[in-house]
């Protein structure tokens, strides 16, 4: 005979969030022992979390945020298998948690990171992690955080879908206008997508590889060689204003690149103020997508 009740059951699956089948068979093994219970539930996550690994996670949640007080802000991507996932509030709360966490603990990497005691929770970061694999049923995984002092705005755009960071070197920052200001520049980055914030950041490789196609282009279109070269000159100042932030044309004014807008903000402002980093994450960049067969899928269930 059982020593629980139903309500043992549903208290169990309340405290863990797994399923009942789950929670009974953990409570029988247990003898109705509601912490080892528990305790079981967890050394089956822990097992099915490595059962879970080997699938694709390239959806999930990107956040940003920053401590007004600390001045600290941290950009954070979270992968899972479904989009769906990232609107599940444990979800949701969890990669808030770890976010505060790099916050408070400044870890070296998500390898350091995973060893942290989590924000509002006793067990460590990889510990929560592993919880939520098993409670929410699919693969997760941190997969990247940039953590930053100073002046700084975030902003996520597309409900967790891009997120971004950006840090000014500022005597202006307490005044009024300024956020608004640093909005904007958070918002062309989401928008625009620059490689590098000026033109001194460009890799010289990728440079040299640049003016290589350009003065190839250039010549097949049958241009002589001191023509070429004053064609590509001018092509890498059209390069620059594509990758680099502050060359770039400013979305809410055409007239003016990122630089002039800043330059007359500060103006206005009284003071100065330099972009001196960003940090933009677009969920599952670089990734392999899942790619479901539906029909395979309805095929393999009426076997």
């Amino acid at each position: 005979m059982a020593n629980f009740t139903a309500a043992d059951v549903k208290n169990l699956r309340e405290r863990t969030g797994c399923g009942m089948m789950d929670c009974k068979k953990a409570l029988t093994e247990a003898n109705g022992d509601m912490e080892k219970a528990i305790e079981l539930l967890r050394e089956k996550g822990l097992a099915a979390a490595a059962k879970k690994s080997g699938r694709i996670a390239a959806e999930g949640l990107v956040v940003a945020v920053k401590d007004e007080a600390q001045k600290v802000g941290v950009v954070l991507e979270v992968n899972a298998e479904t989009d769906f996932v990232a609107k599940n509030d444990k979800f949701v709360t969890f990669v808030n948690d770890v976010a505060q966490t790099i916050i408070r603990e400044n870890p070296e990497n998500v390898e350091s990171l995973l060893n942290k005691k989590c924000a509002n929770s006793d067990l460590t970061v990889e510990e929560e992690l592993r919880d939520k694999i098993l409670t929410i049923g699919e693969n997760m995984k941190i997969r990247r955080f940039v953590r930053l002092e100073g002046d700084l705005v975030t902003y996520v755009h597309g409900g967790g879908k891009i997120g971004v960071m950006v840090q000014f070197t500022t005597d202006v920052a307490d005044k009024e206008g300024f956020d608004a200001y640093a909005k904007d520049i958070a918002m062309q980055i989401a928008a625009v997508a620059p490689q590098y914030l000026n033109e001194s950041e460009v890799p010289e490789d990728v440079l040299a590889k640049e003016k290589e196609i350009l003065t190839a282009q250039a010549m097949n279109e049958g241009k002589p060689a001191n023509i070429a070269e004053k064609m590509v000159a001018g092509r890498i100042k059209k390069f620059f204003k594509e990758v680099c932030l502050v060359d770039q044309q400013f979305v809410k004014d055409n007239d003016k690149s990122v630089a002039q807008y800043t330059s007359d903000t500060a103006k206005a402002l009284g003071g100065s103020i330099e972009i001196t980093k960003f940090v933009r994450f677009e969920k599952g960049e670089g990734l392999e997508k899942r790619e479901d067969n539906f029909a395979e899928e309805v095929a393999s269930m009426v076997k």
